[in-house]
């Protein structure tokens, strides 16, 4: 394809002494991976800027590369190439893709990375944590070890005090409830760590943690017909517009979560039978909900026009090269430039803020706890009855009287 793409130029680019054995297999896998013709164009350009970088490093063969000397070049073209430096990231991403050097997992790790991922291992195999929770814990932990070897701590000198001003420096980027959960994490590390003496026994337990009231806050709700002029904002002409507004119609009805909606796959719909499978995370239970006309026609007009590719069986990809499926947080900037774009005046800065809108919806039209729980997959009731605090019209019906006085006084305020 790189002689298609670049008829006259081809030949100085697959002469490259470093690069051009691979120049050619390159150019096909930007093709595959959903670059267009004027990105693939640019990146084959840079090639040889890349090939005299690399060979300046005294880097003799493909195959010697490493992920520390290709990011030392991109570092350095940087500087030079600001706006194209990012084919030297392209072109890694290529050689780990087809095995030419070791991916991430594969490179020599220091004592921190191995320690974390050994108490990622226990809390996996052992603790039989979830992947989202194995991923917080496991990221906490990092922070803690790189906090350490940054002041030169060793494992076995850890003191409370030690403890006390890493807790001390994150809570100033954290709030009160985050604090908390990396606290929790903390707490854990310390407990694996005094299992066989690493640490002295104990210090976990003189980790002070913030103090959090059960319910003190409301569930972030929008008004519904907010959440109507919010999905009508949604530029449903273009292809972005079209996936966007397909995964926020699914929150906004079923109050799905993020990282349910990423993990839909053609697989889960089973139009005929008009159902809709969810693979819930949080909870690792499967959940059928009934697919509606209004769903179904979002979905249809997003699958007609952004086409998963093979091998791709998820509903909703990257629509940037290189292609992939969606992270979570791709939905959270997505609903950030939704908002931006339609002037509403929305506080909330997360697509969940659409789950808890849909729930208080129901309440209000006068659903059933039992029903709204098994539509958001709660486990327990007590985890939908939170919404009840926002049904304040309902609650100023049950008002009691104040002893003393003539009329019921209301004592529900909004």
């Amino acid at each position: 394809m790189l002689r298609s793409l670049l008829p006259k130029a081809h030949p100085k680019c697959l002469a490259l002494p470093l690069l051009g054995s691979i120049a050619d297999g390159f150019d096909d896998w930007l093709a595959v991976n959903g670059y267009t013709p004027g990105s693939r164009k640019f990146a084959i350009r840079m090639l040889p800027h890349v090939d005299a970088d690399l060979r300046r490093r005294k880097v003799r063969a493909v195959h010697v590369l490493t992920h520390s000397t290709l990011h030392a070049s991109w570092r350095h073209l940087m500087k030079r190439f600001p706006t194209n430096a990012g084919t030297v990231r392209s072109l890694e991403r290529y050689l780990t893709a087809t095995s030419v050097i070791a991916d991430d997992g594969a490179v020599i790790r220091s004592a921190t990375a191995m320690l974390s991922d050994e108490y990622a291992n226990y809390l996996r195999e052992v603790r039989g944590f979830a992947v989202s929770s194995l991923s917080h814990h496991r990221r906490a932990s990092r922070c803690f070890l790189d906090y350490l070897e940054a002041r030169q701590i060793s494992i076995a000198s850890i003191r409370p005090q030690d403890v006390e001003c890493y807790v001390s420096q994150t809570g100033k980027r954290l709030c009160r409830g985050s604090l908390q959960h990396e606290i929790a994490a903390l707490r854990g590390l310390l407990r694996f760590l005094a299992t066989d003496g690493r640490v002295k026994p104990g210090l976990d337990k003189q980790i002070d943690t913030p103090r959090l009231y059960r319910l003190e806050q409301l569930p972030r709700a929008l008004p519904w017909p907010t959440v109507i002029e919010l999905l009508r904002s949604i530029d449903i002409t273009s292809a972005i517009g079209l996936r966007d507004y397909a995964m926020f119609i699914l929150i906004a009805t079923y109050g799905l979560r993020a990282s349910e909606v990423v993990a839909l796959t053609l697989d889960d719909v089973a139009w005929r039978k008009g159902v809709l499978r969810i693979h819930q995370r949080k909870t690792a239970s499967p959940l059928e909900l009934p697919l509606t006309n209004e769903v179904s026609a979002a979905l249809v007009k997003h699958l007609k026009r952004n086409t998963p590719p093979p091998p791709y069986r998820g509903i909703f990809l990257r629509m940037r090269a290189p292609m992939g499926l969606l992270m979570p947080t791709a939905i959270t900037e997505a609903f950030q430039s939704l908002v931006r774009r339609s002037g509403l005046d929305i506080p909330f800065e997360g697509p969940h803020c659409l789950r808890h809108s849909f729930a208080v919806h129901l309440l209000k039209n006068g659903t059933p706890l039992k029903t709204i729980g098994d539509i958001l997959g709660h486990r327990t009731a007590e985890s939908t009855s939170m919404y009840l605090r926002l049904a304040t019209a309902d609650l100023r019906e049950v008002s009691l009287a104040v002893p003393g006085k003539g009329k019921a006084a209301t004592v529900v305020r909004p």
